[in-house]
């Protein structure tokens, strides 16, 4: 069962997506299978090849920018619960998160506790058992 969930990391920045890797490694001893892409074309073709539970999208990004790979992303599967990551935090921002169907828009720097517990919600595992 544990074998099939599956977390997609899209950030072109490399030490966001090892903090964000590092937040969430304790849960590759369940079996969650934890992606990583370094930019939006890649994360999109990942998100649609390996179709993750959950994605953790940068917004700010060189090709594809997060507000578009979600929602080619949501096209495609609108199962994928995504989570925008980014650094601007205005209203307007928030708004253009909502229209492309993102689940969640977080402000960076974000709080390593809430992403590992949103993974747990969004993925149903209790780690104390």
């Amino acid at each position: 069962m544990g074998n099939d969930k599956k977390i997609l990391i899209v950030d072109d920045e490399s030490y966001i997506r090892i903090l964000l890797k590092q937040t969430l490694e304790d849960l590759e001893d369940v079996g969650v299978e934890i992606l990583m892409a370094s930019d939006g074309e890649e994360g999109l073709a990942m998100a649609l090849n390996h179709r993750p539970n959950l994605v953790f999208l940068d917004v700010m990004m060189p090709m594809l920018n997060g507000y578009e790979v979600c929602r080619r992303i949501k096209e495609a599967d609108r199962t994928i619960y995504i989570v925008l990551l980014t650094a601007k935090g205005q209203a307007i921002d928030k708004e253009r998160g909502i229209s492309v169907d993102a689940n969640e828009y977080v402000t960076k720097p974000f709080d390593p506790d809430y992403v590992l517990n949103k993974a747990l919600e969004v993925l149903g595992i209790d780690l104390l058992t």
